[in-house]
């Protein structure tokens, strides 16, 4: 599945962020939190694509939060709370203007985010396989 596909390589540029790094380089930390965009962005379109092709109503359709209530009732996530503050912490990146919330993003994506990516990637392979 090529969606899928395309979120697995964006988390893997994501996993190979230097956090440290991030806390000293402005444009790298807003490189860190562009690319975690995009992981986002592309993860809920992989879900959308595995919910469509195991015929689950709705997910043809529907914009990310939708998608990923849709996901959690169906087993696709596991940590619907998670994912909304993912999907919260996204729309708000392109307006963070305040050091500390740069660094609380940053801690998130380091410390939850990319966690949830992570099982996600492994959760949708599994389901893709069971077709």
């Amino acid at each position: 599945m090529k969606k899928l596909d395309n979120f697995s390589n964006c988390l893997q540029v994501l996993k190979r962020a230097d956090f440290v790094m991030a806390t000293q380089d402005e444009i790298y930390r807003t490189g860190v939190i562009g690319q975690f965009n995009l992981t986002f962005e592309l993860a809920w379109k992989a879900v959308g694509e595995a919910l469509r092709l195991h015929g689950v109503e709705g997910a043809a359709t529907g914009s990310p939060r939708e998608i990923l209530q849709l996901a959690y009732r169906h087993g696709f996530i596991n940590d619907e709370a998670v994912w909304l503050m993912m999907l919260k912490k996204r729309n708000m990146a392109a307006h963070i203007y305040d050091e500390d919330k740069v660094d609380e993003m940053l801690l998130l994506i380091r410390d939850s985010f990319i966690a949830a990516f992570v099982v996600l990637e492994k959760e949708l392979r599994d389901k893709i396989n069971e077709l």
